[in-house]
């Protein structure tokens, strides 16, 4: 009967992870293909959330652990974490900015790289953002891998905010995600410390397990707070150690002399211009070809259940088989 159990069991995690391996069970990321979408979950925007912390609020965060609120967007909720760090604010948007260093800070995360940096000039009708920051991402559990492809969108000057969202040209392992940090000074120690404000928002697809989805939309909330608040600490704590703590970001040296002249600004304008037409294009023709996979996809999903339905009937079969062939041995 144990036997039989642990057999059952073998095959069972065996057909699991088949689930993701065989062409037509799952969805899988795609670097050189567009997502099935352009976004189904409202992006965030950059600013102030205005949340108002009582006296209850504000004790959790004296003693130094995250608070968990809501904050609305739309018609609909979303979790918000906020957490004070002993660190000044460009210390901490160096630890989160750190995309490259992610696998050795945050949980579950195996593999982050930049792959594309787009500057912006701040202005007021790209709502002042700073810079595009394209980033691959994998993420790990067990038995399951996740590679994703993310869109930062950077408004530290005028906001004190980083949003994002997929970058919709790359096929990503999550159906949709979007999420929000705002990075502000301490209240009552505005040199040394900080105050942080985190919120994501993540769509999975119906083959990823529970427990992957649980975590998430629930404790990464918490734990992304939580490595913010060690690697910036550790890091304030080495500078002051070192001597080179200073509670302002330090000045970048000066442009060489012979540096080429900027552009003009109607230049400028018009370059930004063409861009945006061009990824209006390319969104178009991403929707188009989405339009097209999505009956694809449909079909694929209804076959991967069905497998895994005949998979499960098929052991437990065998398995009530070991069963009643024990029952007759020890009878004997």
């Amino acid at each position: 009967m144990a036997g039989a159990m642990n057999t059952v069991g073998l095959l069972f995690i065996t057909a699991i992870s088949l689930d993701r391996s065989l062409p037509f069970f799952a969805h899988a990321s795609n670097f050189n293909k567009p997502h099935s979408h352009t976004g189904k979950v409202e992006p965030f925007q950059p600013g102030d959330p205005k949340i108002k912390l009582d006296g209850k609020a504000k004790s959790i965060l004296k003693a130094g652990k995250p608070y968990q609120t809501q904050v609305q967007t739309g018609d609909s909720g979303r979790g918000l974490v906020v957490q004070d760090v002993n660190a000044p604010t460009h210390v901490v948007w160096g630890r989160i900015l750190d995309y490259d260093n992610y696998a050795n800070m945050v949980p579950k995360t195996i593999d982050s790289k930049n792959y594309r940096i787009v500057p912006h000039k701040p202005t007021k009708a790209n709502n002042f953002l700073e810079k595009e920051i394209y980033t691959r991402m994998k993420v790990g559990f067990p038995m399951l891998k996740l590679e994703f492809f993310v869109r930062h969108f950077l408004y530290i000057q005028q906001h004190k905010s980083l949003t994002w969202t997929l970058d919709y040209m790359k096929e990503s392992d999550f159906d949709d995600s979007c999420g929000y940090w705002y990075i502000v000074p301490h209240p009552d120690d505005p040199e040394e410390r900080t105050r942080l404000y985190y919120s994501v928002q993540v769509g999975m697809f119906d083959w990823v397990p529970k427990f992957v989805v649980d975590f998430m939309s629930s404790k990464a909330l918490t734990d992304a707070t939580a490595w913010v608040k060690k690697y910036s600490e550790l890091e304030w704590a080495k500078a002051k150690k070192e001597g080179t703590a200073h509670t302002t970001p330090q000045p970048k040296a000066k442009e060489p002399m012979f540096a080429l002249p900027a552009f003009g600004k109607r230049k400028r304008e018009e370059e930004e211009r063409l861009a945006r037409e061009a990824a209006e294009r390319a969104a178009m023709e991403a929707r188009d070809e989405a339009n097209k996979r999505r009956s694809l996809v449909t079909v694929r999903a209804g076959w991967r259940r069905y497998v895994l339905v005949s998979v499960v009937l098929v052991l437990t079969a065998y398995n009530a088989i070991m069963f009643f062939g024990d029952q007759h041995e020890q009878s004997q």
